[in-house]
């Protein structure tokens, strides 16, 4: 049984469906809980905890505002000493089509699901840094990872947030902080109206939090993206091709679409450890060893 017994966690979003479901879990496993949202229901699941037995409290705020999070984070470390865990879930939804989508509602879903996960990490980096341990989860999804129609906001900030775990996981690495994406698919407010009911019956975000947990637990990975609903769990992963190389220079937009197949043929596809790996293939392909 994974035991987080004297961990402090942090979870945004954390007063309804997927959130909650996480924060409820790690006080089951024994971690202490901030339990952040913008409303009254974030109090109940605090409440809820500590009925339970478990130890949690509450951070009224949005995590777009940088000041409000700092405050949350140093009243954490006042009340509890140390924070080992960050669950980033909080999130909004302004789905249209991209021709109708007001910018400023794709400046907000970038703010919320991004900014507001920076923030926070930012917020927790040095004090993992200087504990040598610490585990972070970013929401990205599907829609990010593969799109979707009318998501065009939420599927960008959505996959810039595995950008932002690709490399922050890089960077934690020395200090044992290991930075990992879920992607979820949870019946919560967002879905409604999306799905069937029958279907969305079988996404409980309850059934997500496992792969939360998992990835918070001292043997968690390190840049894993796992996705996770109705029971199911999957890993994505950002691949390279082998490609192709034109010897006689320069290339040709016209030959590169001649040998279209080829370029894009998925045998011994690799997915690189850093991004630097991709100037190093193509190095070697032109006959460099770097």
């Amino acid at each position: 049984m994974i035991d987080l017994t004297n961990r402090v966690a942090i979870v945004t979003g954390a007063g309804a469906g997927l959130g909650r479901a996480h924060a409820l879990l790690l006080a089951q496993h024994g971690a202490r809980v901030v339990v952040n949202d913008l409303g009254d229901a974030a109090v109940s699941v605090v409440h809820e905890i500590n009925a339970a037995g478990g130890q949690a409290r509450v951070a009224l705020g949005s995590v777009t505002d940088a000041n409000f999070v700092q405050q949350m984070v140093d009243s954490t470390m006042d009340a509890w000493g140390r924070i080992d865990i960050l669950v980033n879930n909080a999130g909004i939804l302004r789905d249209k089509t991209f021709v109708k989508m007001a910018i400023d509602d794709f400046r907000l879903v970038i703010d919320v699901h991004l900014m507001g996960a920076v923030n926070c990490t930012k917020a927790v980096w040095e004090i993992m840094r200087t504990q040598n341990y610490g585990r972070i989860v970013m929401t990205t999804s599907s829609s990010g990872l593969y799109g979707n129609f009318g998501q065009a906001n939420y599927a960008a900030a959505k996959m810039a947030l595995v950008g932002l775990m690709q490399t922050l996981a890089i960077e934690g690495m020395k200090y044992d902080i290991r930075v990992n994406c879920v992607a979820p698919t949870a019946a919560t407010q967002m879905m409604e109206g999306i799905l069937p009911a029958e279907q969305l019956a079988m996404l409980r975000p309850d059934l997500v939090s496992h792969a939360m947990l998992a990835l918070v637990s001292q043997d968690a990975p390190t840049r894993a993206i796992i996705c996770a609903g109705a029971g199911s769990f999957e890993m994505a992963n950002i691949t390279l091709t082998q490609g192709i190389h034109f010897s006689q220079q320069p290339p040709s937009a016209e030959g590169l679409l001649e040998q279209w197949v080829e370029l894009a043929d998925r045998r011994g596809e690799f997915v690189p450890q850093k991004g630097f790996e991709q100037s190093r293939h193509e190095l070697k392909k032109a006959g460099f060893f770097v």
